[in-house]
């Protein structure tokens, strides 16, 4: 039997227990909207993240894991499907682009611009370079997005801002034993366990996940596992210390970007070169993190701590990529709130500190297996930020905001010669950076929770090794990337309205971008002189009536070349300009849902710089369902693309795209998916 079929009966198989019903649903929180005033349906947990995040003057967001437990939720696009200004797309399995005001908007292959954290310490590399395929969203309390330079509570200066994946733990995860099992379409299969529990002064959370698959397209097989360990022990007060460990075991194979002749023929296939080398991504990883929060006193609060990551990398593309990196940071955060001059006040300062090594060895790809060898490098990176905000309320609803980072980065690399392979030789390279970016914001807040908000923040990027493009000749010449962003906006519920509205406007120098140069290079970055990135991000909620609700998300991402001597004034390619996404959602006392939604890019994607060629807007329609047996069982369906429409999701940029070009990742057909959670 399909696992189609199995996802169906499974979510049929409540359907002579829903006329018996008499318990209702429990209130289910999924809204994204961070305002003043508190949700009293929140759980305390994202009620105080929704609230700390409050105080930002800027554009933020929470994602509670309320939001997503009656859907099929395989990664961090499906997460943050509803937060305004996130452009997150899947190309294959686990590889998402995600890009926030187009950070990283050429990159070829994972993230950059953006941090990417769990429990506020970076899943990105020291050198910047980021990657979500280790995120289980199923091991997630709630996410925060941090648009921008309302980040910097993380002591970063990045374009995009950060996203923070927040571990349960003992004393919030909502049960006691949870166990979950869900799949469908394409062989999906994931079966996850979870355990909370608090005794005394001590708390424990464990969870586990496994997860297999065929995929749409051939070449597409994945074989995943996660786990999650978080133990605290309290000593009262606002005292606390919490040990994290995360691992992660990740085989997935990669189906490969089609050219557009391709494409309209059958998007389903695999891209031939791919197929027959055995293209695929498999990574084992250990993170663990050490980390106290301690009040000093009543109006000063200290967070320190550390983290160490390990990763092995098994990568057979156009050749077998054999890497290990270890990363390391400590780090401390002070927190102060009281008053100045007579005024109500509050500030935060710290510090971070980070260093990685990776070991690099490239081999010649004889259907996915080594051949001979042909490079051998050590890649290292080291970056320091300081940074600090502080709040002066001048009335009792407007405050103001000023802060700022200074932060410097290393970039070593060292190669070495390869007997018997020709021009390989023994090099050493180092570049250096040093920056300080300032921030500046207004945010006033009514009696009712309304907010707003403006803000005028410099960001700094450095470019990553990878973006560096290191060889044997040393290091590109390639420079870090700066701008300033403007934004204002405003946040608040009025009777049945929820809504959260931001304009932007960023001015950048220097802009890191990416194009495809032939089947053997993946990518080489460059820099531009001037563009653009300007845009809205909105989200409205209507409570239409009592168990209707309709949602809402738009963005418009307007980037473009800025005067550019060789494109003018040229979109930049990637994100399309206007993206919409709605859904009708009825909830029946009797403790069952509805909830059809579409997904409409609304303006063709630009593929490459001189706007020649364009991918086709698209709209997908999908349709969410379940049902609350009782407090403790729920059960899910879940169609993606209910009109089973070829479209194409992502592309890869060029310079000038040509018919043979592979620059076209399709989206999955028509898939259908079930499942059911039990927590007691």
């Amino acid at each position: 039997m399909s696992m189609t079929w199995r996802a169906l009966l499974l979510a049929a198989s409540a359907l002579p227990a829903v006329a018996h019903a008499e318990a209702e649903a429990p209130p289910t929180v999924d809204t994204v909207i961070v305002t003043g005033a508190r949700n009293p349906e929140d759980p305390p947990a994202v009620a105080d993240a929704r609230k700390r995040l409050s105080e930002t003057p800027g554009a933020v967001s929470v994602v509670s894991a309320e939001s997503y437990e009656k859907r099929f939720a395989l990664a961090l696009d499906d997460v943050l499907r509803d937060v305004p200004g996130v452009y997150a797309q899947r190309k294959w399995g686990g590889d998402i682009r995600i890009s926030i005001r187009g950070s990283g908007i050429g990159n070829a292959n994972h993230n950059r611009g953006l941090l990417i954290a769990q429990d506020r310490l970076p899943l990105n590399e020291a050198d910047g370079y980021g990657d979500s395929q280790s995120i289980d969203p199923l091991i997630a309390r709630f996410t925060e997005v941090y648009r921008g330079g309302n980040a910097l509570r993380f002591g970063g200066a990045l374009l995009g801002g950060a996203v923070n994946v927040v571990t349960p733990t003992g004393k919030n995860a909502g049960y006691e034993d949870l166990v979950r099992i869900d799949g469908g379409s394409y062989g999906m299969l994931r079966e996850h366990a979870a355990v909370a529990r608090v005794h005394g002064d001590w708390d424990v959370f464990a969870a586990a996940t496994n997860q297999t698959g065929q995929g749409y397209r051939p070449q597409s097989q994945q074989n995943i596992q996660f786990g999650a360990l978080n133990v605290g022990r309290s000593f009262g007060e606002d005292r606390e210390v919490r040990l994290v460990v995360n691992g992660w075991n990740i085989n997935q194979e990669i189906p490969g970007a089609l050219t557009r002749p391709q494409f309209d023929t059958d998007p389903r296939q695999a891209a031939a070169g791919n197929y027959a080398n055995d293209q695929g991504r498999n990574q084992r990883g250990l993170r663990g993190s050490l980390r106290a929060t301690w009040r000093l006193s009543d109006s000063t609060v200290l967070e320190a701590g550390g983290y160490a990551v390990w990763k092995d990398l098994d990568h057979p593309i156009f050749q077998v990529i054999d890497q290990q990196s270890r990363n390391y940071a400590a780090f401390a955060r002070l927190d102060w709130e009281g008053e100045l001059g007579g005024m109500r006040a509050d500030a935060y300062g710290g510090v971070w500190v980070r260093t990685g090594d990776l070991d690099s060895n490239f081999y010649g790809n004889v259907k996915g297996a080594r051949g001979g060898p042909t490079s051998r490098t050590l890649q290292n990176a080291d970056a320091t930020d300081v940074f600090g905000e502080g709040r002066l309320f001048v009335t009792d609803r407007l405050a103001v905001v000023a802060g700022g980072t200074w932060g410097q980065a290393r970039r070593d690399y060292t190669s070495f010669a390869i007997p018997g392979v020709a021009g390989t030789i023994n090099l050493k390279a180092r570049k250096d950076y040093d920056w300080v970016a300032p921030r500046v914001g207004l945010l006033w807040e009514g009696g009712d929770g309304v907010q707003v908000f403006a803000n005028v923040t410099k960001s700094v990027e450095p470019p990553n090794l990878g973006s560096m493009s290191p060889t044997n000749l040393g290091f590109a010449p390639v420079k870090a990337q700066e701008a300033w962003t403007a934004e204002v906006g405003t946040r608040g519920r009025r009777g049945p309205l929820l809504w959260d509205v931001t304009i932007y406007r960023a001015w950048l120098d220097r802009e890191l971008l990416q194009y495809t140069v032939d089947a053997n290079t993946p990518a080489s970055t460059l820099n531009a002189d001037k563009t653009l990135h300007q845009g809205i991000e909105a989200t409205l909620d209507w409570q239409v009536v009592a168990g209707l609700r309709l949602r809402q998300t738009y963005t418009l991402s307007d980037f473009r070349f800025d005067g550019d001597r060789q494109y003018g004034d040229n979109r930049l390619p990637i994100v399309p300009k206007h993206f919409y996404r709605a859904e009708l959602r009825y909830d029946h006392p009797a403790g069952w849902f509805v909830a059809p939604s579409v997904e409409w890019s609304a303006s063709k994607i630009q593929v490459d710089y001189v706007n020649r060629t364009q991918a086709p807007s698209y709209a997908v329609l999908n349709l969410n369902a379940g049902y609350a047996v009782n407090e403790q069982i729920t059960l899910f369906l879940d169609i993606r693309n209910l009109a089973d429409k070829a479209y194409i999701s992502n592309v890869q940029a060029q310079i000038r795209a040509q018919p043979a070009t592979a620059a076209y990742w399709p989206g999955d057909g028509r898939s259908v998916f079930g499942g059911l959670q039990w927590s007691f």
